[in-house]
């Protein structure tokens, strides 16, 4: 199961400050007037080495007409469904208000973690007012400033302490093969043409794939878990309750998986949200593999290919190393390539790279092009080995590694890929004081 934080409370309690300061951007809008937040934002946050979805909500309301606080209340059950933790946030500054007592009701019946979260605790006189939140019966309250972030290191601490961990032997059991991409590109056709039957239901209507749906798939003398999931549409398109919460689903799936492929629309090419998609497969490390699907519609010539690569790949920096491929659900055109490639990547992904090779092999590279002096300072670099993580890292041992500029960072990267087989991966670089 992914690990999911939703952030619920009544309006104007500092929701989406909070959602903004744990995601460290600004993407939720913020306002004093109530009812900004309207529909379900959803963002990666990470917190002393444990990755995890927060998902920001409207303001509770109850026994409204509002058609919008309707949908909000819908919405909001949605989140706390998928939710591993819920975050309760009150006003410290307001006090305790009928709103609050009719919402811990309903978060009192759930059999979920729910952290109360005294917010707006700007100085001593409104941190003392979260006392007036213990006859909600959720246990002592977290007293924080989401505007200034006082607080939030020790709110995090417990957040992880109840975030669900992966069981090591399940995971290396099979590699997980996750299908995203917007509405209607073809994942579904896509998976029953591997299986060779209709295990997703398939229309010309975008958004018909709700669920999450897994299949044990064997070829090539290997298993593996390939993963459906609902097309993802930007934000502002999503109306339907059902259809987010397919889309929190689908992110769930992203976050679980090893590699994820990414499907485009030839006729449409890249498109932000497929950027925002990779990007986020990026974050959480995850294996890439894009296909561009629908190749058959495209009129060709012998350049069209290698063309239409580059400017992918273009748009893509830095996340340029994913490997592309075309194809065509219709005519079953380079499909199982596609899970060959996505095998591929994930070995790729769990390598390891003898110490003794990468040395060789780095340390020339290293001396045909030293990195430059800074402030007068000579750097040398003089071990490389790889440490033992998930996706991996590459730890460069040097004099000064506090002056080792991205430039060089990226000749070192440019370097090891061109070098070992880590296409589709991300890795990471670090520098370390010898």
């Amino acid at each position: 199961m992914a690990n999911i934080v939703a952030i619920v409370g009544r309006p104007n309690v500092g929701k989406s400050t909070l959602f903004n300061r744990l995601v460290e951007q600004r993407k939720a809008i913020m306002d004093n007037q109530s009812g900004i937040t309207r529909d379900r934002h959803y963002g990666y946050a990470t917190w002393t080495g444990k990755h995890f979805t927060v998902i920001d909500t409207g303001g509770y309301v109850q026994g409204s007409n509002d058609i919008f606080e309707s949908a909000i209340r819908k919405q909001i059950q949605v989140a706390i469904e998928e939710a591993s933790v819920v975050l309760f946030v009150v006003d410290c500054k307001d006090g305790l208000t009928s709103l609050d007592k009719d919402f811990a009701v309903v978060l009192r019946a759930i059999c979920k973690p729910v952290l109360l979260v005294a917010n707006k605790a700007d100085n001593v006189p409104s941190t003392l007012m979260m006392y007036d939140f213990y006859p909600l019966g959720m246990g002592m309250p977290y007293p924080i400033s989401a505007a200034s972030g006082t607080g939030t290191g020790e709110l995090l601490d417990e957040v992880i302490q109840n975030l669900r961990d992966k069981n090591p032997a399940e995971k290396a059991l099979l590699p997980r093969v996750a299908i995203l991409g917007r509405p209607n590109v073809g994942k579904s056709s896509f998976l029953n043409v591997l299986l060779g039957e209709m295990r997703s239901i398939v229309t010309p209507l975008a958004g018909t794939t709700r669920d999450v749906v897994d299949t044990i798939y064997k070829r090539y003398g290997k298993q593996m878990i390939l993963t459906d999931t609902a097309g993802i549409r930007r934000k502002a398109k999503v109306k339907d309750n059902i259809e987010f919460y397919a889309i929190i689903r689908a992110i769930g799936a992203l976050q679980e998986a090893d590699v994820c492929i990414i499907m485009l629309d030839a006729t449409q090419g890249l498109e932000g949200q497929d950027i925002n998609l990779i990007s986020l497969a990026h974050r959480y490390k995850k294996g890439v593999v894009i296909l561009v699907n629908k190749w058959d519609l495209i009129q060709k010539n012998s350049h069209t290919a290698d063309n239409y690569r580059k400017e992918l790949l273009k748009k893509l920096v830095p996340m340029d190393y994913v490997p592309i491929l075309f194809t065509s659900t219709v005519r079953k055109q380079r499909l199982y390539q596609a899970i060959e490639t996505a095998l591929q990547v994930d070995e790729n992904r769990k390598q390891k790279i003898a110490t003794a090779a990468l040395n060789k092999t780095m340390l020339a590279a290293i001396e045909q092009y030293p990195p430059p002096a800074v402030k007068g300072k000579h750097i040398k670099i003089k071990y490389v080995t790889q440490l033992p993580t998930y996706t991996p890292v590459f730890a460069f041992f040097c004099n000064l590694p506090q002056y080792i500029k991205p430039p060089y960072r990226r000749y070192l990267e440019n370097q090891l890929r061109g070098h070992f087989s880590l296409e589709g991966v991300p890795i990471k670089l670090v520098f370390r004081k010898k």
